[in-house]
C-alpha cells in the first residue's frame, strides 16, 4: 500500500518533469530529435508505468460498483499512451531531424486504425478513468469535491496547450496528495464510524 500511495505523487511528478524538460528543450528551437527529447519522453514513460501500481491502490479503497470498468478504460489510456510515447522515442533515434521523426510517425499513423487509437481516443481515457475513480471517491465521501474538479482541471490544461503540461501535472499532483497521505483510509474509518 505504501508503494501505490507513492505513486500517486511520482506519477504526476514525472508528467510535470516531461512537460519540463520539453519546455527546456524548446527553448533553443530545437527539440527532437535528441537527448532533451529522450529524456523528456522517458519520464514520461516512467510516470504512466508508476500510474499503474497507482490506480491499482485506489481500485482497492473503491466500492465495488463501477471501479473495475474504470479502472480498466484507466489502464487503457495507460497502455494508448504508452504505446504513443514508444513511437516517440524510436522517431527520436531513428531519425536524424524533425522531418525524419514526422515521416516515422506518419508511417505508424497510416496503419489502419493507429492514429484512432494512440493518438486520439486511447490517451484521454487515463484522465478520464483517473476522473471517474476520484469522483467516485468524492461520492463516496472519501476525497473532497475538489479532488475530481483538480484532476478535470488537469486533464483539460495540455489540451489548450502543451506548454501547460507542468501545470497540469502539478493539478493532478495536488488531486492525488491527499489519497498518498493515506487520508483516505481517515475518512472512509471516520464514516463508518459515524454510521455505526
Amino acid at each position: 500500500m505504501k508503494f501505490s500511495r507513492a505513486c500517486l505523487i511520482a506519477a504526476p511528478l514525472c508528467f510535470a518533469g516531461y512537460g519540463v524538460v520539453r519546455l527546456v528543450g524548446r527553448m533553443d528551437g530545437q527539440y527532437g530529435p535528441g537527448l532533451d527529447w529522450q529524456i523528456a519522453h522517458l519520464v514520461n514513460l516512467v510516470g504512466l508505468a508508476l500510474f499503474v501500481p497507482a490506480v491499482l491502490g485506489l481500485r482497492r479503497q473503491l466500492p465495488g460498483r463501477g471501479r473495475t470498468f474504470w479502472t480498466v478504460v484507466t489502464f487503457v489510456g495507460v497502455g494508448t499512451s504508452v504505446v504513443q510515447f514508444v513511437i516517440d522515442v524510436v522517431a527520436g533515434l531513428l531519425a536524424s531531424d524533425k522531418a525524419g521523426m514526422s515521416a516515422i510517425s506518419a508511417q505508424v499513423s497510416a496503419i489502419p486504425g493507429a492514429r484512432i487509437v494512440f493518438y486520439v481516443v486511447g490517451p484521454p481515457l487515463l484522465y478520464a478513468g483517473l476522473l471517474a475513480l476520484t469522483i467516485m471517491l468524492a461520492r463516496a465521501k472519501a476525497v473532497a469535491w475538489w479532488c475530481p474538479a483538480l484532476i478535470l482541471v488537469g486533464s483539460i490544461l495540455p489540451v489548450v496547450s502543451l506548454d501547460l503540461i507542468p501545470i497540469g501535472a502539478l493539478c493532478v499532483l495536488a488531486a492525488l496528495v491527499p489519497l498518498a497521505r493515506g487520508q483516505l483510509d481517515t475518512r472512509r474509518r471516520e464514516t463508518a464510524a459515524a454510521r455505526s
